[in-house]
């Protein structure tokens, strides 16, 4: 089982990207996915936190509150995809973005609790 993200990068501050992630050895429909994030080791608080989920269906998405308004997550069941679009992002944004998969979304903000299958990360950078 595989869970791969795709997409980060550099961008300047005020700019977007789009991650993307695709999962193989796993039934996507009959997961509900989610995406997080780990600030640089040298920031305060760098453990691992929530951005957004999304049930298995793409009818319920939830998002960390801070995150609301800037982030956007989406899927595509057909291409088996699931995508977080990042809008006027900041340096504070900056980090490891983690995509995940799990059986249930048990709250309505993301948790790493409902999610047992992980990818390896993609930087994202945002300089000012």
């Amino acid at each position: 089982v595989q869970v791969v993200e795709s997409g980060g990068g550099l961008v300047q501050a005020g700019g977007s990207l789009r991650l993307s992630c695709t999962t193989s050895g796993l039934t996507f429909s009959d997961h509900a996915m989610g995406w997080f994030r780990q600030a640089p080791a040298q920031a305060p608080g760098n453990g691992r936190e929530g951005i957004a989920a999304i049930s298995w269906n793409g009818r319920f998405p939830y998002y960390e509150p801070s995150m609301k308004g800037r982030f956007t997550i989406s899927r595509d069941n057909v291409k088996e995809i699931v995508y977080l679009q990042m809008d006027n992002l900041r340096p504070e944004d900056s980090g490891i973005y983690y995509c995940a998969a799990g059986l249930g979304i048990s709250k309505t903000y993301p948790v790493t609790s409902d999610f047992h299958l992980w990818g390896q990360g993609t930087q994202v950078t945002v300089s000012s």
